[in-house]
């Protein structure tokens, strides 16, 4: 099939190949697929199976073709991995080879990826309605309004300040980080980062220059863009274009 990226709710999805990024760690839990019979490593060891690797866990993937899911640990998926990993920073699924017997030229996600999911034991994450797990209601709209991009009306988030967002859900701004970071036990400053950085790579896989990209994500620049891509992805913009183009 071809390459691509999706994004949903609490998740971006990439089929690629010639994936070959350098160390870098990230938000997101990583779930990587590789086909079957094709060179793939992580952390300079070769695989050729399903892995997991934990959010923040620094690693090194090399692949020739397959599956990267990117999810946000507060999501039912992202909680259901996280139990699968059992406290490892990492961990392979011997079986959960990827064979090409799926319809090509399709955009049915589930079509594709359930076999993956089966030998997971997630069978019940499809549809793929990964909703968050957060529990307090104005956290959960927070995050409402900072998935709007997934819909294609990003919102530039040159307003989204601790001490402004603070008072717009009638918190302090120290009560705010604080529950910010409770509920999806990562602090608000590198989650805002992230989605920052899922903004631009859309913006950039519809067209925008790179420049114009990190204005609509809020970056000061493109080369902070670019010094945040790199460290975020372990790869350039420039090699990531070359990966997917968007779905």
């Amino acid at each position: 099939m071809n390459s691509g990226i999706w994004f949903r709710a609490g998740i971006v999805i990439i089929y690629g190949s010639s994936v070959d990024a350098s160390p870098h760690s990230h938000h997101a839990i990583q779930l990587a697929w590789p086909r079957s019979n094709s060179g793939c490593t992580l952390d300079n060891k070769e695989i050729n199976t399903a892995v997991v690797i934990d959010s923040s866990i620094k690693h090194q993937l090399q692949m020739d073709e397959g599956w990267i899911l990117l999810v946000e640990p507060s999501s039912e998926l992202g909680v259901a991995l996280t139990k699968k990993l059992e406290g490892r920073p990492s961990r392979l699924f011997e079986g959960s080879v990827l064979f090409f017997n799926h319809p090509k030229n399709t955009d049915d996600l589930t079509e594709h990826l359930s076999s993956l999911f089966e030998s997971l034991g997630l069978q019940t994450m499809f549809p793929l309605c990964n909703q968050t797990l957060t529990i307090d209601p104005r956290i959960r709209t927070l995050l409402s309004e900072l998935s709007q991009c997934l819909d294609g009306q990003c919102l530039k988030p040159n307003h989204w300040r601790a001490s402004g967002v603070a008072k717009k859900l009638a918190l302090s701004e120290s009560r705010f980080l604080h529950l910010f970071s409770e509920e999806l036990g990562i602090p608000w400053r590198p989650y805002l980062l992230w989605c920052r950085m899922i903004c631009a790579v859309r913006a950039i896989l519809k067209g925008a220059s790179a420049t114009d990209a990190a204005y609509m994500a809020g970056f000061s620049d493109s080369p902070h863009l670019s010094r945040s891509f790199r460290k975020t992805f372990g790869m350039t913009i420039r090699q990531a274009k070359t990966i997917f183009q968007e779905r």
